[in-house]
């Protein structure tokens, strides 16, 4: 049996998603490294501001907006960057493809009828 989250799976939705469990575990882990950004990052901006506070003087309240305005960009970053890998994986796991990211999706024109031309003025074979 499978938990997604906090809900449990049926067996045989699994059976028919045999990847579905590493899916899971990856999507964890993902929001998991996200959660640890997010703490280390205000951390880490928050002590580094206070070395920096003793040449720039300015209110505390402003290490705090900071500290977690910094570190929430960057835990959404991590957990987004973790999250598409997580759907690569699905769809690696689900069709044996991975989907290439790195060529932008070209839209298909539709042929006008009877021209043999595309809509951008290619002739179609």
């Amino acid at each position: 049996m499978v938990n997604l989250g906090l809900t449990r799976v049926d067996d045989e939705l699994v059976a028919k998603h045999p990847g579905l469990e590493r899916y899971a575990a990856c999507q964890s882990h993902a929001f998991m490294k996200g959660t640890g950004t997010f703490i280390l990052g205000a951390v880490g901006l928050f002590a580094l501001q206070k070395i920096l506070q003793k040449r720039l003087a300015y209110p505390l309240q402003w290490n705090l907006l900071v500290s977690i305005v910094g570190s929430s960009v960057g835990s959404y970053a991590v957990t987004r960057w973790e999250t598409q890998k997580c759907s690569d994986l699905w769809l690696l796991l689900e069709t044996g493809k991975v989907p290439d990211r790195l060529q932008p999706q070209m839209l298909k024109a539709e042929e006008p009828s009877g021209s043999g031309k595309t809509k951008y003025g290619d002739v179609m074979d």
